[in-house]
Protein backbone atom coordinates (compact mmCIF):
# COMPACT_ATOMS: atom_id res chain seq x y z
CA UNK A 1 0.00 0.00 0.00
CA UNK A 2 1.33 3.20 -0.74
CA UNK A 3 0.79 6.85 0.18
CA UNK A 4 -1.56 9.39 -2.19
CA UNK A 5 0.97 10.34 -4.88
CA UNK A 6 -1.21 13.16 -5.25
CA UNK A 7 -0.48 15.04 -1.65
CA UNK A 8 1.80 17.64 -1.24
CA UNK A 9 3.42 16.05 1.82
CA UNK A 10 6.15 13.44 2.06
CA UNK A 11 5.01 9.66 2.32
CA UNK A 12 5.51 8.61 5.99
CA UNK A 13 7.93 6.22 4.66
CA UNK A 14 10.08 9.31 3.66
CA UNK A 15 9.52 11.16 6.97
CA UNK A 16 10.72 8.04 9.30
CA UNK A 17 13.55 8.24 7.04
CA UNK A 18 14.99 11.64 7.74
CA UNK A 19 14.05 11.06 11.69
CA UNK A 20 16.59 8.19 11.52
CA UNK A 21 19.29 10.58 9.91
CA UNK A 22 19.63 13.11 12.55
CA UNK A 23 23.04 13.17 14.96
CA UNK A 24 23.22 10.28 17.95
CA UNK A 25 22.33 12.50 20.93
CA UNK A 26 20.56 11.16 24.12
CA UNK A 27 17.69 13.76 23.33
CA UNK A 28 17.45 11.97 19.12
CA UNK A 29 18.17 8.49 21.75
CA UNK A 30 14.97 9.00 23.42
CA UNK A 31 11.33 7.65 22.85
CA UNK A 32 9.66 10.52 22.88
CA UNK A 33 11.83 11.97 20.20
CA UNK A 34 10.47 9.04 17.66
CA UNK A 35 7.56 9.73 15.32
CA UNK A 36 4.48 9.02 16.80
CA UNK A 37 3.72 6.23 14.40
CA UNK A 38 7.11 4.79 13.95
CA UNK A 39 7.35 3.88 18.00
CA UNK A 40 5.94 0.55 18.15
CA UNK A 41 6.48 1.01 22.22
CA UNK A 42 3.75 3.96 21.67
CA UNK A 43 1.69 2.27 19.10
CA UNK A 44 1.15 -0.74 22.17
CA UNK A 45 -0.10 1.15 25.01
CA UNK A 46 -2.94 0.64 25.92
CA UNK A 47 -4.22 3.59 25.63
CA UNK A 48 -3.65 3.22 22.28
CA UNK A 49 -6.27 0.41 21.74
CA UNK A 50 -9.03 2.07 19.78
CA UNK A 51 -6.87 3.31 17.49
CA UNK A 52 -5.11 -0.48 16.85
CA UNK A 53 -8.82 -1.51 16.61
CA UNK A 54 -9.48 0.85 13.82
CA UNK A 55 -6.30 0.58 12.01
CA UNK A 56 -7.45 -3.51 12.22
CA UNK A 57 -10.37 -2.39 9.55
CA UNK A 58 -8.69 0.16 7.76
CA UNK A 59 -5.40 -1.98 6.61
CA UNK A 60 -7.91 -4.42 4.83
CA UNK A 61 -10.01 -2.15 3.49
CA UNK A 62 -7.29 -0.65 1.49
CA UNK A 63 -6.15 -4.04 0.44
CA UNK A 64 -9.62 -4.96 -1.15
CA UNK A 65 -10.16 -1.50 -2.08
CA UNK A 66 -6.23 -1.68 -4.13
CA UNK A 67 -7.50 -4.93 -5.64
CA UNK A 68 -10.98 -3.01 -6.88
CA UNK A 69 -13.23 -6.17 -4.63
CA UNK A 70 -16.64 -4.81 -4.89
CA UNK A 71 -18.31 -8.17 -3.53
CA UNK A 72 -17.50 -11.47 -1.89
CA UNK A 73 -19.09 -14.65 -1.15
CA UNK A 74 -18.08 -15.70 2.49
CA UNK A 75 -17.64 -19.39 3.10
CA UNK A 76 -17.34 -20.51 6.66
CA UNK A 77 -16.46 -23.97 7.35
CA UNK A 78 -14.45 -26.19 10.23
CA UNK A 79 -10.75 -26.02 9.88
CA UNK A 80 -10.12 -30.26 11.24
CA UNK A 81 -12.34 -31.44 8.52
CA UNK A 82 -9.48 -32.85 5.87
CA UNK A 83 -9.06 -33.34 2.65
CA UNK A 84 -10.24 -36.72 1.14
CA UNK A 85 -7.26 -37.78 0.24
CA UNK A 86 -5.85 -37.03 3.37
CA UNK A 87 -8.67 -38.61 5.37
CA UNK A 88 -6.67 -41.25 7.16
CA UNK A 89 -5.13 -38.26 9.24
CA UNK A 90 -7.95 -36.43 10.75
CA UNK A 91 -8.34 -37.28 14.36
CA UNK A 92 -11.67 -38.76 14.83
CA UNK A 93 -13.18 -40.76 12.10
CA UNK A 94 -16.12 -38.81 12.35
CA UNK A 95 -13.51 -36.26 11.31
CA UNK A 96 -12.63 -38.53 8.41
CA UNK A 97 -16.37 -38.79 7.75
CA UNK A 98 -17.27 -34.97 7.18
CA UNK A 99 -14.20 -34.92 4.88
CA UNK A 100 -16.90 -35.10 1.62
CA UNK A 101 -17.14 -31.36 2.46
CA UNK A 102 -14.36 -30.27 1.62
CA UNK A 103 -14.76 -31.62 -1.92
CA UNK A 104 -18.18 -29.63 -2.03
CA UNK A 105 -16.80 -26.34 -1.14
CA UNK A 106 -13.71 -26.70 -3.61
CA UNK A 107 -16.24 -27.25 -6.17
CA UNK A 108 -18.70 -24.47 -4.84
CA UNK A 109 -16.02 -21.83 -4.64
CA UNK A 110 -14.42 -23.06 -8.66
CA UNK A 111 -18.36 -22.61 -10.57
CA UNK A 112 -18.37 -19.40 -7.99
CA UNK A 113 -15.30 -18.33 -9.46
CA UNK A 114 -15.92 -19.04 -12.76
CA UNK A 115 -18.98 -16.93 -12.69
CA UNK A 116 -16.58 -13.85 -10.85
CA UNK A 117 -14.47 -14.14 -13.34
CA UNK A 118 -16.96 -12.29 -15.85
CA UNK A 119 -16.84 -9.18 -14.35
CA UNK A 120 -12.93 -9.71 -14.37
CA UNK A 121 -12.67 -10.96 -10.96
CA UNK A 122 -14.27 -7.87 -8.71
CA UNK A 123 -18.03 -9.18 -7.79
CA UNK A 124 -18.23 -12.55 -5.42
CA UNK A 125 -15.05 -13.26 -4.81
CA UNK A 126 -14.46 -16.29 -2.80
CA UNK A 127 -13.26 -14.87 1.03
CA UNK A 128 -12.80 -17.41 3.67
CA UNK A 129 -11.20 -17.30 7.14
CA UNK A 130 -7.73 -18.02 5.83
CA UNK A 131 -6.71 -21.02 7.86
CA UNK A 132 -6.95 -25.08 6.75
CA UNK A 133 -9.44 -27.57 6.23
CA UNK A 134 -12.97 -26.20 4.29
CA UNK A 135 -11.49 -22.46 4.06
CA UNK A 136 -8.30 -24.30 2.37
CA UNK A 137 -10.54 -26.18 0.14
CA UNK A 138 -12.54 -22.97 -1.04
CA UNK A 139 -9.40 -21.42 -1.83
CA UNK A 140 -8.35 -23.78 -3.30
CA UNK A 141 -11.58 -24.27 -5.26
CA UNK A 142 -11.10 -20.59 -6.72
CA UNK A 143 -7.33 -20.90 -7.39
CA UNK A 144 -8.30 -23.91 -9.69
CA UNK A 145 -9.53 -21.37 -11.98
CA UNK A 146 -7.31 -19.06 -12.15
CA UNK A 147 -9.54 -16.23 -9.16
CA UNK A 148 -7.68 -14.57 -6.48
CA UNK A 149 -8.46 -15.42 -3.26
CA UNK A 150 -8.87 -13.79 0.40
CA UNK A 151 -8.23 -15.13 4.03
CA UNK A 152 -9.35 -12.81 6.97
CA UNK A 153 -7.15 -14.77 9.38
CA UNK A 154 -7.52 -14.66 13.37
CA UNK A 155 -4.63 -15.11 16.11
CA UNK A 156 -5.14 -18.39 17.30
CA UNK A 157 -3.27 -20.74 19.53
CA UNK A 158 -4.24 -23.42 17.42
CA UNK A 159 -4.97 -24.19 13.76
CA UNK A 160 -3.09 -20.83 12.94
CA UNK A 161 -1.05 -21.11 10.01
CA UNK A 162 -2.99 -19.63 6.58
CA UNK A 163 -3.24 -21.95 3.74
CA UNK A 164 -1.20 -22.42 0.72
CA UNK A 165 -4.01 -20.98 -1.81
CA UNK A 166 -4.46 -17.07 -0.62
CA UNK A 167 -3.37 -14.34 -2.72
CA UNK A 168 -4.15 -11.97 0.35
CA UNK A 169 -3.96 -12.70 3.76
CA UNK A 170 -4.60 -10.25 6.82
CA UNK A 171 -4.14 -11.11 10.37
CA UNK A 172 -6.86 -10.25 13.14
CA UNK A 173 -6.08 -10.17 16.57
CA UNK A 174 -10.06 -9.44 17.36
CA UNK A 175 -12.86 -11.89 16.57
CA UNK A 176 -15.39 -9.09 16.22
CA UNK A 177 -13.48 -7.49 13.66
CA UNK A 178 -12.72 -10.20 11.73
CA UNK A 179 -16.67 -10.40 11.37
CA UNK A 180 -17.07 -6.92 10.26
CA UNK A 181 -14.16 -7.88 7.47
CA UNK A 182 -15.84 -10.54 6.12
CA UNK A 183 -19.55 -9.70 6.26
CA UNK A 184 -18.72 -5.75 4.82
CA UNK A 185 -18.61 -6.36 1.21
CA UNK A 186 -20.42 -10.21 1.34
CA UNK A 187 -23.33 -10.53 -0.83
CA UNK A 188 -23.81 -13.99 0.58
CA UNK A 189 -23.20 -16.94 2.98
CA UNK A 190 -22.03 -20.15 2.53
CA UNK A 191 -21.64 -22.45 5.92
CA UNK A 192 -20.15 -26.00 5.55
CA UNK A 193 -20.28 -28.11 8.59
CA UNK A 194 -17.32 -26.77 11.01
CA UNK A 195 -17.45 -26.03 15.27
CA UNK A 196 -17.58 -23.16 17.81
CA UNK A 197 -16.43 -20.34 15.14
CA UNK A 198 -18.77 -21.83 12.47
CA UNK A 199 -21.51 -21.36 15.04
CA UNK A 200 -20.72 -18.09 15.75
CA UNK A 201 -20.43 -16.79 12.22
CA UNK A 202 -23.45 -18.23 11.51
CA UNK A 203 -25.33 -16.58 13.93
CA UNK A 204 -24.05 -13.34 13.31
CA UNK A 205 -24.70 -13.31 10.18
CA UNK A 206 -28.31 -14.99 10.83
CA UNK A 207 -28.94 -12.18 13.35
CA UNK A 208 -27.59 -8.98 11.18
CA UNK A 209 -29.94 -10.54 8.04
CA UNK A 210 -32.86 -10.91 10.95
CA UNK A 211 -32.53 -8.07 12.76
CA UNK A 212 -32.22 -5.47 8.63
CA UNK A 213 -28.77 -4.45 10.04
CA UNK A 214 -27.88 -5.85 6.47
CA UNK A 215 -30.42 -6.68 3.60
CA UNK A 216 -31.44 -10.33 3.39
CA UNK A 217 -28.63 -11.73 1.77
CA UNK A 218 -28.41 -15.66 1.17
CA UNK A 219 -27.37 -17.63 4.19
CA UNK A 220 -27.15 -21.29 2.20
CA UNK A 221 -26.49 -24.36 5.26
CA UNK A 222 -24.30 -27.38 3.35
CA UNK A 223 -24.83 -31.22 5.62
CA UNK A 224 -28.39 -31.42 6.13
CA UNK A 225 -27.51 -34.47 8.62
CA UNK A 226 -25.38 -32.00 10.20
CA UNK A 227 -27.20 -29.37 10.79
CA UNK A 228 -29.73 -31.03 11.92
CA UNK A 229 -29.68 -30.67 15.26
CA UNK A 230 -29.43 -26.51 15.08
CA UNK A 231 -32.35 -26.82 12.87
CA UNK A 232 -34.61 -28.23 15.41
CA UNK A 233 -33.29 -25.81 17.72
CA UNK A 234 -34.59 -23.05 16.01
CA UNK A 235 -37.80 -24.22 15.11
CA UNK A 236 -38.47 -25.25 18.95
CA UNK A 237 -37.35 -21.54 19.65
CA UNK A 238 -40.15 -20.78 17.07
CA UNK A 239 -42.51 -23.12 19.19
CA UNK A 240 -41.76 -21.46 21.78
CA UNK A 241 -42.11 -17.63 20.66
CA UNK A 242 -38.37 -16.40 21.84
CA UNK A 243 -37.99 -15.58 18.01
CA UNK A 244 -40.34 -14.36 15.57
CA UNK A 245 -42.15 -16.62 13.32
CA UNK A 246 -40.63 -17.11 10.24
CA UNK A 247 -37.16 -16.40 11.54
CA UNK A 248 -35.75 -19.87 11.25
CA UNK A 249 -36.77 -19.87 7.13
CA UNK A 250 -33.84 -17.22 6.39
CA UNK A 251 -31.88 -19.75 4.82
CA UNK A 252 -31.58 -23.00 2.83
CA UNK A 253 -30.38 -26.14 4.24
CA UNK A 254 -29.47 -28.48 1.62
CA UNK A 255 -26.86 -31.16 -0.16
CA UNK A 256 -27.55 -30.40 -3.60
CA UNK A 257 -24.30 -28.11 -4.91
CA UNK A 258 -27.10 -27.17 -7.90
CA UNK A 259 -30.02 -26.10 -5.42
CA UNK A 260 -27.33 -23.83 -3.53
CA UNK A 261 -25.68 -22.27 -6.41
CA UNK A 262 -29.70 -21.29 -7.62
CA UNK A 263 -30.77 -20.20 -4.35
CA UNK A 264 -27.60 -17.48 -4.56
CA UNK A 265 -27.46 -16.41 -7.58
CA UNK A 266 -31.27 -15.56 -7.74
CA UNK A 267 -30.64 -13.30 -4.42
CA UNK A 268 -27.17 -12.23 -4.69
CA UNK A 269 -28.41 -10.35 -8.37
CA UNK A 270 -31.34 -9.39 -6.21
CA UNK A 271 -29.72 -7.12 -3.58
CA UNK A 272 -26.42 -6.60 -4.63
CA UNK A 273 -27.43 -3.36 -6.26
CA UNK A 274 -28.83 -1.96 -3.12
CA UNK A 275 -25.75 -3.12 -1.17
CA UNK A 276 -23.28 -1.54 -3.43
CA UNK A 277 -25.15 1.95 -2.19
CA UNK A 278 -24.09 1.37 1.67
CA UNK A 279 -20.04 0.84 0.72
CA UNK A 280 -18.19 4.10 1.88
CA UNK A 281 -14.69 4.98 0.85
CA UNK A 282 -13.14 5.68 4.44
CA UNK A 283 -13.65 3.54 7.67
CA UNK A 284 -13.40 6.44 9.91
CA UNK A 285 -15.34 8.82 8.18
CA UNK A 286 -18.20 6.11 7.60
CA UNK A 287 -21.90 7.72 8.39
Amino acid sequence: MKDDKKSPFRDAGTDRQATEQVPDTPQTRAPAYKLAFADEDFLCRDELRSVRLQLELLKPELIMDERGIESTIVLFGGARIPEPANKSSARTKTLADLSKYYDQAREFARVMTEKSMKSYGKEDVIVTGGGPGVMEAASRGAKDVGGQTIGINIELPFEQKPNPFLDVWVDIKYFFVRKVLLFKYSVGFVIMPGGLGTLDELFEAYTLVQCDKIPQFPIVLFGTEFWKGQIEQLKMMEAKHTISPGDHNLYLLTDSYDEAMEFLLARIHQYAPKYKTFRKKWWLGER
